[in-house]
């Protein structure tokens, strides 16, 4: 399921990157005592009370005067407001209400989305009533805070959360496989999926950034359903100054969030950068199973040993997708295109694979035997136990007798010997550490 969004929204200098900063858990935003230093939204993921959600920090918005750069951060604003499924509206409590607060008010309304209004820069009690006068703007949520010591914060979230719709998501069989394609723009993800369906379903576009929305196209294939979710695609944060595709970004992330198999689609003639792994990352971190689509391998000058090397340097650049299948194809020819849904199809069964508990052990007992764990801190690491957890992904929780003690590089060693007796091909492998507990001790305390 995708997460909700949460919009900031507000003037210049009200504290909005600090309550970003705040919620976010760390300094992500610029913050500086100084108007319109934040000029573009920025992403973050936050969790309260086990609800996580998207938060987007936006610029100052600002009426009356007229350039590039405010008509520009007015535009990111106003993306980030229709994005959102709950707008955080921050004011501030010494200034009082202004003139632009009511016109940011005004606006507000017309989006028709659930909006909380933050009366910020209560620092001290006595200042609390500063946030009566704000009760005037029309709005039913009126809560004063402290961006700086954190006060109000909490109820702040609190009211977030229950603003949040319960279902946000087409609702798809079981069964169904939902494929996204992810990458950077104009590497041929709308060509691939007209290549995929075998029609033009999609818009297709030499001009990069065409694809606004995540699209989805459900479709049948040798008796199973897919969904193909065609997304925008992600340029590099620093490198992004066109409005509408940092708004894609967004919705790129969700799709992911709703996807079971992602497709990471790089561009063959171009060959890899480095924000291809910031993408690829994106998919890992979701635990989602990927397999890798170098396209416009038409475009490609090779010999017999340029498809070994080009595999090689995903091998490299992936080190942490190793177990993502590789596929060189061409949207353009046709070539190889028919391989895709049948990966895809392998990849989806193993991401939602379960295997008996009394296996698991055997494999891991029997890896432990063949290379015994080094000693650490004068203990050595012992594996009393395993058992699988959950799937898509596969996650896997070994009871041992001190977590800390665990090197990452025999863990890999485990992982490996794992993956090489169950076919985990093209999804990430979950493994995590608990204390096992004494029984006999346990009972006496």
């Amino acid at each position: 399921m995708s997460l909700p969004v949460v919009a900031i929204v507000g003037r210049p200098n009200v504290g909005k990157s600090t309550i970003f900063n705040r919620l976010a858990g760390e300094r992500i935003a610029i913050v500086e005592d100084k108007p319109g230093i934040t000029r573009d939204r920025i992403y973050s993921s936050c969790e309260w009370n086990g609800r996580q959600f998207h938060l987007i920090d936006t610029g100052g918005v600002e009426f009356g005067e007229k350039n590039e750069i405010i008509e520009h951060i007015r535009k990111q604003a106003e993306l980030a407001i229709d994005e959102a499924d709950v707008i955080l509206f921050v004011t501030d409590g010494r200034q009082g209400v202004t003139p632009t607060d009511e016109e940011i008010a005004h606006w507000l309304y017309r989006s028709n989305k659930p909006v909380i209004l933050m009366v910020n820069k209560i620092d001290d009690v006595k200042h609390i009533e500063n946030a009566y006068e704000f009760y005037q703007l029309g709005f039913e949520q009126v809560i004063p805070v402290s961006s700086i010591h954190g006060t109000g914060t909490g109820d702040m979230l609190d009211a977030v959360v229950s603003l949040f719709p319960e279902q946000t998501d087409v609702q798809y069989d079981e069964d169904t496989i939902r494929v996204s394609l992810i990458g950077r723009p104009n590497v041929g993800k709308s060509s691939l999926v007209n290549a995929i369906l075998g029609e033009e379903r999609v818009i297709v576009s030499p001009t990069a950034g065409t694809t606004r929305d995540a699209v989805d196209t459900p479709f049948q294939y040798d008796g199973q359903s897919f969904v193909l979710i065609d997304t925008a695609g992600i340029r590099k944060r620093g490198k992004v100054y066109e409005s509408v595709e940092k708004y894609s970004v967004i919705r790129a992330l969700r799709a992911i969030e709703r996807s079971d198999v992602c497709l990471i689609v790089i561009d063959g003639e171009r060959g890899i950068a480095e924000q291809d792994k910031r993408i690829a990352g994106y998919a890992h971190e979701a635990g989602r199973a990927a397999v890798f689509i170098v396209n416009k391998w038409d475009a490609v000058e090779k010999n017999e040993k340029t498809m070994d090397q080009f595999r090689q340097k995903i091998r490299d650049s992936f080190q942490f997708m190793h177990y993502a299948p590789i596929l060189f194809v061409s949207a353009k020819t046709g070539k190889r295109i028919q391989r895709i849904l049948p990966k895809v199809e392998e990849v989806a069964e193993q991401h939602a694979m379960r295997v008996p508990t009394s296996v698991l052990n055997q494999v891991i007992q029997d890896a432990m035997v063949t290379t015994p764990p080094p000693s650490e801190k004068g203990r050595r690491f012992r594996v009393q136990y395993i058992t699988q957890v959950a799937v898509k992904p596969p996650t896997m929780v070994l009871f041992v007798n001190d977590p800390d003690i665990a090197h990452f590089s025999y863990l890999r060693y485990l992982e490996n010997q794992l993956r090489q007796a169950f076919p985990f091909h093209g999804t990430p492998l979950k493994i995590k550490l608990r204390k096992k507990v004494n029984q006999s001790r346990a009972g006496r305390d």
